[in-house]
């Protein structure tokens, strides 16, 4: 039987979906889920994603480092914000870090009753493709938005993903065949396409500019974040 793909396009329409035969797939490109990507790539030993901010910033401790963002700006009181790039660091190696977002760790939570739930970004867009292709699932791709409403860029993902997987997995209904044009549109100059984007102009006011660029870079790493027991960790 030929496995099916489908694309939530906000956090708030996840009551019509039924996930527990589903592998879902939690992307917000801008930036939560670029940067547990970025983390797991660069050596971070796990992430324990949160939805509130204050069960987040409980777990600070000499075992844990705190991450939170709130409107595109880093917490108050955390340690590290939402940017990729602070992820790279060596001092994070084999360190394990809780994380709480506007908008990414909210669709995970959203996310509960899922046979799988994995992390999905461009930068592991190739390795995430190959992962549900090996796998038995049918897919649900679950679009962070912002604050409950759809956005562009989670959509794209959510497109080249269904375009990517055209061959072996048929879309479920409308929506992944919509991202799927949309990404179509986009594909040759993404920043361009976005240059009007909310977010895009959210995160310009903030003067962040490469973080952008770089999380619309395709295949970037090779590794792929899993939910395993409350944590993400790289899939084996």
């Amino acid at each position: 039987m030929t496995k099916t793909i489908d694309v939530c396009l906000s956090p708030e329409l996840m009551h019509l979906y039924n996930v527990h035969d589903r592998t879902v797939v939690v992307v917000d490109i801008f930036r939560a889920t670029s940067c547990m990507t970025t983390a797991l790539a660069h050596g971070i030993h796990s992430i324990r994603p949160f939805a509130k901010v204050e069960d987040c910033i409980a777990m600070k401790s000499d075992e844990y480092y705190t991450a939170g963002e709130r409107d595109g700006k880093k917490v108050e009181g955390c340690d590290l914000g939402n940017s990729p790039f602070e992820y790279m660091e060596d001092y994070l190696k084999g360190k394990k870090i809780a994380f709480t977002t506007t908008n990414g760790t909210q669709a995970i939570a959203k996310s509960e009753g899922a046979r799988e739930i994995i992390i999905g970004s461009f930068l592991n867009l190739s390795a995430v493709a190959n992962y549900l292709l090996e796998g038995d699932n049918n897919v649900l791709v679950v679009c962070a938005g912002w604050k409950g409403k759809v956005n562009q860029e989670d959509t794209l993902f959510a497109g080249a993903l269904v375009e990517i997987l055209k061959e072996h997995i048929e879309p479920d209904c409308d929506a992944p065949v919509m991202a799927q044009h949309l990404y179509n549109q986009a594909k040759t100059d993404m920043m361009d396409f976005l240059k009007d984007a909310s977010h895009v102009r959210r995160l310009a006011k903030l003067n962040i500019y490469k973080d952008i660029s770089f999380c619309l870079t395709p295949d970037h790493y090779d590794v792929v974040p899993v939910l395993k027991e409350g944590f993400l960790v790289k899939a084996s």
